[in-house]
């Protein structure tokens, strides 16, 4: 019999991350600069926490890629906090590394279904990016490409996942393109630009998640053997 996934449970333990989440939000909306620099690093830490305590078990393959992935989103999100091309570099590889694990997580162990023909979307979504970004963007054009095109994979990877991972792949594609026009686009302008960024990356990790945890209580797990899907006891 399939264990349920402790619903009420899973909620109050994100309640830091939701709370460290509403108060930086807020404090980019305001402008408080001093508040919103000292809740980023907390953002990752307290998802980690949520996902840690909410898993059935730490000592799994999916506690061990969805770690990573998220400790590696905390160091691109503490270092995109700096200043200078180098700066961003190394941040985009923590995120890009971060989204491998994604990717290595989905495949091996959270796939449900075959790998959706939808996400060719992803592939004309990077086509597309990296032709609007490619003459204003110089010697980044290929750390950024290569990003995207990783980016790109995860999102398309997702589509094949539980909704909450699918959806939550696709929110995170939405925020890096917002970043990447605000950060090459010439003329690029968008209302509370940080504030969008930041929300939809934050709502982006917290779905993936949530549904990682979901799954990883056996709710509807399944991968493909041999071209065929069979469901898995345990994850």
């Amino acid at each position: 019999m399939q264990k349920t996934m402790p619903f009420m449970r899973t909620i109050v333990l994100m309640i830091p991350f939701l709370a460290a989440s509403v108060v930086h939000l807020v404090a980019l909306t305001v402008e408080a600069d001093a508040v919103s620099t000292f809740t980023k690093p907390l953002l990752m830490l307290t998802l980690l926490a949520a996902l840690l305590f909410a898993l059935p078990r730490w000592r799994t393959e999916v506690a061990l890629l969805a770690s990573l992935a998220l400790v590696f989103s905390w160091a691109g999100d503490v270092g995109i906090s700096s200043s200078g091309d180098l700066s961003f570099l190394i941040a985009l590889g923590f995120f890009l590394v971060a989204h491998v694990f994604y990717i290595v997580l989905f495949l091996r162990k959270l796939r449900k279904r075959r790998l959706s023909p939808w996400g060719l979307v992803y592939l004309a979504w990077w086509v597309a990016l990296v032709a609007i970004l490619a003459p204003h963007i110089g010697p980044l054009l290929i750390p950024v490409a290569i990003y995207g095109l990783v980016l790109g994979a995860m999102g398309a990877i997702a589509l094949s996942c539980h909704r909450f991972i699918a959806i939550g792949g696709a929110v995170f594609v939405v925020s890096d393109t917002i970043l990447g026009l605000r950060e090459f686009l010439p003329g690029f302008e968008l209302w509370q630009v940080h504030f969008v960024i930041m929300l939809s990356y934050l709502v982006a990790q917290g779905l993936i998640v949530f549904g990682i945890i979901r799954c990883a209580w056996g709710n509807d797990t399944l991968v493909a053997h041999s071209g065929a899907l069979t469901t898995t006891e345990a994850v």
